[in-house]
C-alpha cells in the first residue's frame, strides 16, 4: 500500500506570510502551490518552486477563483468558459516557472470552493479537466473521490487521482462536511490520524453520522495552515510508515 500526501503551499502574498513551508517541505511528498487568484503572487510562487525542488517534492498547480479577501473559500458565479480560462491562465503560470526553474509539474489540484464546485458540478469539472488537458495531457488531476472532477479528468484521457482528506469529515454521499456546519473539522489529532489509516487500509470512512463509505485514497491532503500542521504531518507520516503503508509521490508509483 502506498499513499501521497498533499499540502496546500505558497498561500504568502506582499508582505502577508501565511503557513509553514519550508518545515513542511520535509515531510510532504506532493505541493499544491496557489497561483495567485485566491493567494501567493510571482515571488512567493517562485520561491515556493525553488523550495519545493530542494526538498524533492512534487509540484502541482493550485488554481482557485480570483478571490483574495474570501481565501478562495466562496463559489463565484463563474461560466465554464470563465473556468476554463482562468484554469488554462493559472496552471499555465505555474508549469512555465516550473519549467524555467528546472522541474516539471506533476499535477493540478483546484482550491477550495472551485475544488468542491467541481466536485457537483459537471460542467465546471469538464472546463477545469479540458483546460488541465490542453496545457499538458500528462498531467495528473487531483479531486475527490467519487466526484465529477475525477470523471471528467477519466473521460479526457487524464491520470487522476483520488483525493481524501486528513481533517475533513463527510456526509454519507461522499462529500465534506461543509465549513459552515459545525463538526466540518477533524481537531483530534489522533482521531485524523486514524481515519487515515482506515482509508487507506480498509477503503472506507465514517460518515459524520456513523455511515460506512466507500473510500479510494490515492493522495491525502494535508492542510498547512493550520498552527499544529508541521507536528500534525510529521506523526502522521511516522505513523503511516509504522502501519507498512509507502508515502511517495503519485507519479512515482509503478
Amino acid at each position: 500500500m502506498k499513499i501521497d500526501l498533499n499540502c496546500d503551499l505558497g498561500e504568502s502574498f506582499g508582505v502577508y506570510v501565511l503557513g509553514q513551508d519550508e518545515d513542511i517541505l520535509t515531510q510532504i511528498t506532493s505541493a499544491n502551490i496557489a497561483c495567485g487568484f485566491h493567494a501567493g503572487d510571482p515571488s512567493v510562487m517562485v520561491r515556493t518552486v525553488h523550495k519545493a525542488l530542494e526538498q524533492n517534492v512534487a509540484i502541482g498547480a493550485h488554481p482557485g477563483y480570483p478571490d483574495l479577501m474570501g481565501f478562495g473559500r466562496r463559489a463565484l458565479q463563474a461560466t465554464p468558459q470563465d473556468v476554463y480560462d482562468m484554469v488554462l491562465y493559472q496552471v499555465s503560470a505555474l508549469y512555465g516557472m516550473t519549467r524555467a526553474l528546472g522541474g516539471t509539474l506533476q499535477h493540478v489540484k483546484p482550491h477550495g470552493a472551485l475544488y468542491n464546485t467541481a466536485a457537483k458540478d459537471p460542467n465546471i469539472a469538464e472546463a477545469i479537466a479540458k483546460a488541465v488537458h490542453d496545457i499538458d495531457d500528462g498531467l495528473i488531476l487531483f479531486g475527490l473521490f467519487g466526484s465529477a472532477l475525477v470523471r471528467a479528468g477519466q473521460s479526457v484521457g487524464l491520470r487522476v487521482a483520488q483525493e481524501a482528506f486528513a481533517d475533513r469529515t463527510y456526509q454519507k454521499d461522499g462529500s465534506l462536511t461543509s465549513r459552515q456546519q459545525p463538526h466540518a473539522m477533524i481537531e483530534d489529532k489522533d482521531k485524523a490520524i486514524q481515519q487515515v489509516i482506515s482509508m487507506v487500509q480498509r477503503e472506507e470512512v465514517l460518515s459524520v453520522d456513523g455511515y460506512k463509505i466507500p473510500m479510494q485514497a490515492d493522495t491525502i491532503c494535508i492542510h498547512g495552515d493550520h498552527p499544529s500542521a508541521l507536528d500534525f504531518v510529521t506523526e502522521l507520516k511516522q505513523q503511516l510508515l509504522a502501519s507498512d503503508i509507502g508515502v511517495e509521490a503519485v507519479a512515482q508509483w509503478k
